[in-house]
């Protein structure tokens, strides 16, 4: 008989910056209270928060993790702290929820920011659903971070299939 594991979700924390007083920003805090209310309605899944050091320290995934903390058990919680983009922290949840034998990734991001995640997971071939996370911010900074989208989802997509590609040859 073989022993087959439950079905295990993890639900992703995409970064956003942090403060130069090391605080998170309105998106970052928006991400974090939205994975706080994920976690408590998904009790059995784990949390990956996904995020390197950007312009200020410490690393963005550190900040969720931390303030996740104040209402997660630590050790439902998972560092990213590598990840530069939106394209490294797919390839890293991917291949830490393969390891996991997670069945499922729950995409916890701004709205305007999931199409392009789910894409990403998709081409890798990892199952991904979204977290709704209502728009934040003026309608002036969603024409801005809808723009950036429009740009950056080709970029990924070619940078993707490439790294794939990459990985097939290894």
């Amino acid at each position: 008989m073989i022993d087959i594991p439950p079905s295990r979700r993890l639900i992703v924390v995409f970064g956003a910056a942090v403060r130069a007083d090391g605080s998170p920003s309105p998106t970052l805090e928006r991400r974090i209270a939205f994975a706080a209310a994920a976690a408590a309605r998904y009790t059995e899944a784990d949390l990956f928060c996904s995020g390197a050091i950007g312009r200020h320290g410490p690393s963005e995934a550190s900040v969720m993790a931390d303030r996740l903390a104040e209402t997660v058990d630590r050790s439902r919680i998972h560092l990213d702290e590598a990840s530069l983009d939106t394209l490294q922290s797919v390839i890293a949840a991917t291949r830490f929820a393969r390891a996991g034998h997670y069945a499922q990734c729950m995409i916890c991001t701004d709205g305007y920011h999931q199409p392009r995640i789910r894409m990403l997971f998709a081409m890798l071939g990892m199952p991904a659903s979204a977290i709704h996370v209502p728009h934040g911010g003026s309608r002036r900074y969603q024409i801005k971070m809808r723009a950036r989208e429009a740009a950056a989802i080709p970029y990924d997509l070619v940078a993707g299939v490439g790294a794939i590609l990459r990985r097939r040859r290894a």
